[in-house]
């Protein structure tokens, strides 16, 4: 219980509301369609991730789950289309994935890949799953590379929603094969976006609390600082 408490203070509840109503913003303007269902990427799929990353990972789920959920309150929760309902699982992970470095990170992407592979159609396009080698891969560098740390969460969202997409859909292997260069062209897109998301909401944070207007309770990250907002060295 203590735990908890030290996660949800005063705070942190206002920064995982601040981020819940940013979120829920970045939710309403769509990038491109899920195939096989009527649900979107959003831009919000490139902001969510940091989350975690400033007020932490059980925080950070807290907030995107919300995003999500006032989202499904304002336009109605599609609740016979399983793409909508599956659309809240991936992002929750690569919040996980972005916040801090476990083992978990490895695990999840092994056992999508073995879930799709599983599936009589995942079988014939297992090439398919080596995308989610990514995320295990970038778990060695994420803590050297913002980029890598960004590959790895949102490949990380992709392999929880490609190996459940699988089995509730059943793709053909035909349109796995065609989705191969657009997931390239598309993660890439991503990524660089949760790396921009990152740096921009890092220095406007440190911004704030440089004129006093916030006190964040938390640790910006110096490396991807502006030079004005960078802390000065004591002497």
């Amino acid at each position: 219980m203590s735990n908890i408490k030290l996660y949800f203070t005063r705070k942190n509840i206002l920064f995982i509301f601040i981020f819940a109503v940013l979120g829920f913003i970045a939710l309403q303007i769509p990038v491109a369609q899920l195939e096989g269902s009527k649900a979107k990427f959003m831009v919000y799929d490139a902001f969510a991730p940091v989350a975690g990353a400033f007020i932490g990972n059980l925080p950070g789920v807290v907030a995107v789950f919300l995003m999500q959920f006032i989202n499904f309150l304002v336009h109605g929760a599609n609740v016979e289309d399983a793409g909508t309902i599956i659309r809240f699982l991936p992002m929750l992970f690569a919040v996980l994935y972005f916040a801090r470095k476990g083992k978990f990170n490895l695990i999840l992407p092994i056992l999508a890949i073995i879930i799709f592979v599983a599936h009589p159609i995942g079988r014939t396009v297992w090439y398919f799953t080596l995308f989610w080698t990514i995320p295990i891969l970038a778990y060695f560098l994420r803590d050297r590379f913002l980029l890598a740390r960004a590959f790895g969460a949102t490949f990380t969202a992709h392999a929880v929603g490609g190996a459940l997409w699988i089995w509730f859909f059943a793709l053909p292997a035909p349109v796995w094969i065609s989705l191969i260069p657009v997931v390239a062209l598309e993660r890439t897109f991503f990524a660089l976006g949760i790396v921009i998301s990152f740096v921009l909401v890092n220095n406007f944070l440190a911004f704030l609390e440089k004129k006093h207007i916030l006190n964040l309770g938390f640790t910006i990250n110096q490396g991807y600082l502006l030079g004005a907002l960078r802390h000065e060295p004591k002497a």
